[in-house]
């Protein structure tokens, strides 16, 4: 869901920055725009190029090559946008006053410009860049701050959550000249997409004066910390759709402590909350993606081509899960370090567990639904499969007793119809040369031993089938092109005969 909304955001911005390449008299394109790459080795060197580029000025490119970009890798092509934006649009905009502030971290300052804008509005409070901006307020109210006879506050308030978001893009576009880059469905949401919003609030910086007081920075330090007053969104978040266990279900699995009470004294693994929260927040984000992804599979078909899609969509599915296990458990970790060096509060503590215990049970949840989904594609799938082969071997029991007939009465119009009847049959063999193989853990190899060998009787009985076919329609097309000579034969000569006796004649 995310990369969707990177995809159509990261989009706008990138066509913005052209519009300001084009020259506005004539409208045409400036003289050193580079030729599209007319093959693969040019669009290679074209990226390398442009990666060589971003490397001198000191871009961070980490994992991201030449290939992965002309592949259409499309995970690390948003990557590579969004290192992009962060250099020019984000760091290069504030470097000056993080210069000033003598400060390197550009989403706090950013962060501490919000707040500092929206004080004196009690229904903004600004905690981060996803949950804090999905109501339109923030966004509303930094408009206001600094162009008060823009719009009426009192009456944005009033407005709906959609609307709240279209006015404030629509001010930023008219009063500031700042593209709609953001959509008001995308922000709309249970957490935003950070990259995004941090993109769009930095436009709004960029044409806003810039004061940030030292005051604004040490405030915004201090937030990590307010989990019960003003940080409650994870665990909200968190909390949705959480099954609840019965008292006779199973337990949920112990959360991990990987690390050793050693390691935590000696600082080797040293944690603080800030860093804890946006693993938290990236992680709770990627997992309500997959949540919904998991939701909005169609349900399993009866069709086996529709099937096998699904089997395969979902084997996709698995492997990402497969992937972000250990995310999950970095999460996890990181929490248990934070408890285990001591320095929280009482209620940051038990916060901080029931942020773990939950993400637990979330995670613990999309697993089981995961895997029950690919057993009931599996059995289905299965099912179908041995319907075709079962269709496919009564067929072939019906055709060899066909042949047997045909040899014994050989009339051509049974054998066209043979013809006819297996080439139909082909598309259904076709299907099943790309049978997909599920082998239950429990069954063992026999199960296995015996699929083998029913695929190979079919295919034995099958290729007899053709070939018997076409041994036979050869000699029947032989039979044929006798007979054609032996009538061409006869008409020859009865011509000739039928001139002899008139000229006799």
């Amino acid at each position: 869901e995310h990369d969707a909304v990177q995809k159509k955001t990261f989009t706008k911005w990138i066509n913005a920055q052209f519009s300001k390449v084009f020259l506005i008299s004539d409208g045409l394109p400036l003289p050193q725009t580079k030729e599209r790459g007319a093959t693969r080795v040019h669009a290679l060197n074209n990226v390398n190029k442009v990666l060589q580029v971003l490397h001198q000025n000191h871009v961070d490119l980490v994992n991201i090559g030449g290939t992965d970009i002309v592949d259409g890798n499309h995970k690390l092509t948003l990557g590579l946008i969004w290192s992009i934006i962060l250099h020019w649009q984000v760091k290069d905009v504030m470097k000056d006053i993080m210069s000033n502030l003598q400060q390197n971290n550009s989403e706090k300052i950013l962060l501490s410009w919000v707040r500092q804008c929206t004080r004196s509005y009690p229904e903004v409070n600004v905690l981060n860049f996803t949950t804090s901006w999905s109501d339109g307020l923030a966004f509303n109210g930094i408009l206001h701050h600094f162009r008060p006879e823009a719009f009426s506050w009192d009456q944005v308030v009033r407005l709906s959550q959609m609307e709240r978001l279209d006015h404030a893009f629509t001010v930023a576009r008219d009063q500031l000249g700042i593209e709609r880059l953001l959509d008001p469905e995308d922000v709309a949401v249970q957490l935003p997409d950070k990259k995004s919003i941090i993109m769009y609030v930095t436009s709004l910086f960029a044409v806003l004066p810039k004061d940030v007081s030292m005051d604004a920075i040490r405030e915004v330090e201090t937030l990590p910390r307010k989990f019960k007053t003003e940080d409650l969104h994870l665990c909200a978040l968190l909390r949705q759709h959480v099954q609840m266990e019965d008292a006779g279900s199973s337990p949920q699995p112990e959360i991990p402590v990987t690390e050793t009470e050693g390691d935590v004294e000696a600082g080797l693994l040293d944690v603080d909350l800030d860093s804890y929260q946006t693993t938290l927040e990236e992680v709770l984000t990627w997992l309500l993606s997959a949540e919904d992804t998991l939701q909005i599979q169609e349900e399993v078909s009866n069709d086996v081509e529709e099937v096998k899609e699904q089997f395969h969509t979902h084997e996709a599915f698995m492997m990402e899960l497969t992937a972000h296990q250990s995310s999950v458990g970095n999460v996890l970790q990181a929490g248990n370090q934070l408890i285990a060096q001591g320095s929280l509060t009482e209620e940051e503590e038990e916060e901080i567990r029931e942020q773990m215990s939950l993400l637990n049970s979330r995670w613990e949840n999309l697993r089981v639904a995961s895997m029950d989904r690919q057993a009931r594609l599996h059995e289905v799938l299965m099912d179908l499969q041995q319907q075709q082969l079962q269709q496919l071997s009564d067929w072939l029991t019906q055709t060899e007793k066909r042949i047997k007939r045909i040899e014994m009465e050989p009339p051509a119009e049974d054998m066209e119809e043979l013809q006819n009847d297996l080439e139909v049959e082909q598309v259904k063999v076709n299907s099943l040369t790309h049978m997909v193989v599920v082998v239950d853990e429990n069954s063992g190899e026999s199960t296995t031993a015996a699929l083998e060998e029913q695929l190979q009787s079919l295919g034995e009985r099958w290729a007899a089938v053709c070939r018997w076919t076409e041994e036979k329609w050869q000699k029947l097309q032989e039979v044929f092109l006798v007979w054609q000579q032996l009538l061409s034969d006869q008409v020859g000569w009865r011509v000739s005969h039928h001139f002899k006796k008139k000229k006799n004649f």
